[in-house]
């Protein structure tokens, strides 16, 4: 288990990042009330969210971004193992600097997050959404940055703004779209069936059968929720898988092809070139 806060204006933020062979549960809580998002990279962790007698339950985590405020009564627990490692960033403020906020941005969460910054209970959901792949990438080069001391507060506060902004921009774009919450949840669902199923996606038909959508709406909605069409989603999965299996030395480039679901090592590598600008045996 690795937590690491560093403090930004009025902003704290945690990089979370947990392994273990065999099952184990983290917790943590806020001291004071906070307003928060936190963004959950490719680990898919469990979360848990108690307060008083009542528990809140996350599954399926992988992409997530979640808005919240919490206070002090409020117990976050992930239960981490070898399937579901925790990697998570969040980005916290507390209610009390909301309006000594640079650049405005109190006025941001006033308007966009009213219902966090005006509290009914210890824990109020905000909006979540899955991330857009923009905000995937800066998650997780967050969890590859190899900076130290001011290097990396640099690129910190660099990305943490890029991060919220992203987030900010996705959620006042979401308030105006026509895709109702009830649709909505069937397009998460279609997104975590094409996660799981890397290496033989079920068809677009399948698929809507599985989350009772038509094809129409599923392709036409996936792409205005996700920014890309279903099946460029789940190429973009692929080769993100292929590379950290690369990188991390855990398969072979033929390895990696095949475990993500490409019968032709020749297209792997030329659709790995074309998104990443090298090809997987270059990867040192």
């Amino acid at each position: 288990m690795t937590r690491d806060f560093i403090d930004i204006n009025d902003f704290t933020i945690l990089v979370e990042e947990a392994t273990s062979d065999t099952l184990i549960v983290d917790t943590c809580h806020f001291d004071e009330p906070v307003v928060s998002v936190a963004f959950y990279g490719s680990g898919n962790v469990d979360l848990n969210v108690k307060y008083g007698e009542r528990t809140k339950t996350y599954s399926h985590t992988k992409g997530l971004a979640l808005s919240f405020y919490a206070d002090s009564n409020v117990e976050f627990e992930h239960t981490v193992s070898a399937q579901r490692p925790l990697k998570c960033i969040l980005i916290a403020t507390a209610l009390r600097n909301l309006e000594n906020l640079p650049n405005e941005e109190g006025e941001i969460f006033t308007s966009l997050l009213n219902e966090l910054v005006n509290p009914s209970d210890h824990y109020v959901e905000g909006p979540r959404f899955f991330m857009t792949p923009e905000m995937d990438r800066i998650v997780e080069s967050v969890f590859d940055m190899k900076y130290h001391g001011k290097t990396k507060m640099m690129f910190f506060r660099s990305q943490m703004t890029v991060l919220l902004s992203h987030f900010f921009g996705q959620l006042a774009s979401l308030q105006t779209e026509k895709i109702n919450t009830t649709e909505r949840e069937k397009l998460y669902r279609a997104k975590e069936i094409l996660i799981n199923n890397l290496d033989s996606p079920p068809s677009l038909s399948e698929i809507s059968r599985q989350i009772g959508l038509n094809s129409y709406n599923l392709k036409k909605n996936f792409k205005e929720l996700f920014g890309v069409p279903v099946f460029k989603y789940l190429q973009n999965e692929r080769l993100k898988t292929a590379h950290k299996l690369i990188s991390n030395h855990e398969a072979t480039v033929q390895e990696a092809a095949w475990h993500v679901g490409y019968d032709s090592l020749s297209s792997f590598s030329n659709a790995f070139e074309k998104k990443f600008g090298y090809r997987p045996s270059q990867i040192k």
